[in-house]
């Protein structure tokens, strides 16, 4: 991804950006949301509906008629709301210490986020993170280290290899920290650098699947795209960004259902309004928003090739998540609108933010609004069938059934 990055955005959350509409919610309290227009998250909506949360988790959803709300729930009037699972990113590169990663997932939180995957940049130690539910942050996955070949001057978190051993032995080892994914990298970085041959890569998909693991791969080049698919890959971090897709990628997709694109549009190119971001960032990363918001013709067409290419792709069945890259905890908000400008639906991008990202994750119990599961989402002023930018007017956010604190600063 080429957007910008501002590190400092998650030390500081401002008071006017987060205040909002106040949900009550308690750890066994039972809640009624009522009234409401409920985008599930599987493609469905249910006008003027109802919504009961126990505790951490959904016990009904459905028409306002037709769900029996217990006698002495709370009840909250959201008449000319809407109501949608919070997103789930499954392509992110979070802070290399603790304290600063439950930073990261706190603020993704307040932007409506509750999951991320981090992608092969996250040191071992980092990874008991996952095993801890912190109140008002997202969940944390990982790929813990990712593979690829010697990148000097980049980062050596990531195994560097050479051989098909090295490669065999790296899976062994994240194996045994039991990461979520395995991420590697294929891509020469304009040159500069070898990429994993098909020997290579073809050796750790061997290795991860001999082990229970799945593999995603951050790719460029269209035909490296096609020889992962022959190696078995199991899903793509990226869309290809050399060309234009063939027919002959295509079909490849169409006889891998299971595979996943993971889109990961880049910027656009162009000067956007970013007055929504203002009153949530500290004045000083704002206005390096503002500095780099600006017209880039070679930027426009490097998205212009990719958005053609998942336009041919979601016109094909291909099944799509939600991925953002880098560290901005609002950029599945961007991420969205450039799915749609694309020629996505927004339906279409949603039920991808929500519950094809969350099944990708397996995650069983978040995606969708239904009973059972985790109480994950997020009040809008507006409909973003509508408009997918009204994903941005947030009114509350929800987080296994507690109200996100969207007013107090994030530390």
């Amino acid at each position: 991804m080429y957007r910008v990055n501002v590190v400092a955005v998650a030390a500081v959350v401002t008071l006017g950006f987060f205040a909002g509409f106040a949900i009550p919610a308690s750890a066994q309290s039972v809640t009624a949301f009522e009234g409401a227009r409920l985008i599930i998250g599987d493609g469905r909506v249910i006008e003027n509906a109802t919504l009961v949360v126990e505790g951490a988790r959904i016990v009904q959803v459905g028409q306002t008629a037709d769900v029996r709300v217990p006698v002495g729930a709370t009840r909250v009037d959201l008449a000319g709301k809407t109501v949608m699972p919070m997103m789930i990113d499954t392509h992110v590169h979070l802070s290399p210490t603790r304290d600063a990663l439950i930073r990261d997932l706190r603020v993704r939180a307040c932007y409506g986020v509750s999951a991320a995957l981090s992608l092969g940049t996250d040191n071992y130690e980092l990874l008991n993170v996952r095993d801890q539910m912190i109140p008002g942050a997202a969940r944390f996955l990982s790929a813990g280290r990712g593979i690829t070949m010697p990148e000097p001057g980049r980062t050596t978190v990531p195994y560097w290899i050479t051989t098909e051993a090295e490669g065999r032995k790296a899976v062994e080892e994240l194996a045994a920290h039991k990461v979520d994914m395995v991420k590697i990298w294929v891509d020469t970085r304009d040159g500069k650098y070898q990429k994993l041959t098909p020997e290579l890569y073809g050796a750790i998909i061997d290795e991860a699947h001999k082990r229970g693991l799945r593999v995603t791969a951050h790719i460029f080049d269209l035909e490296d795209a096609k020889g992962l698919i022959r190696a078995g890959i199991d899903a793509f971090a990226h869309g290809v960004r050399d060309r234009d897709i063939d027919d002959e990628l295509l079909a490849m997709f169409k006889q891998r259902p299971d595979l996943i694109l993971t889109p990961n549009l880049p910027d656009r190119g162009v000067k956007v309004d970013l007055s929504w971001l203002r009153a949530g960032l500290p004045a000083d990363d704002f206005a390096k928003l503002e500095a780099a918001n600006t017209d880039r013709p070679a930027a426009q067409a490097s998205y212009e090739i990719q958005a053609r290419n998942l336009a041919k792709l979601n016109a094909a069945g291909v099944r799509i998540t939600l991925g953002t890259d880098g560290n901005r905890p609002w950029g599945p908000h961007e991420e969205m609108l450039d799915m749609v400008l694309a020629g996505m639906t927004p339906m279409q991008v949603i039920v991808a933010a929500t519950r094809n990202s969350a099944e990708f994750l397996r995650i069983a119990d978040a995606g969708t609004l239904q009973a059972g599961n985790s109480a994950d989402f997020i009040v809008l002023d507006a409909n973003p069938l509508d408009d997918i930018t009204n994903t941005r007017r947030i009114s509350a956010v929800t987080l296994r059934g507690a109200a996100v604190d969207r007013v107090q600063p994030v530390r």
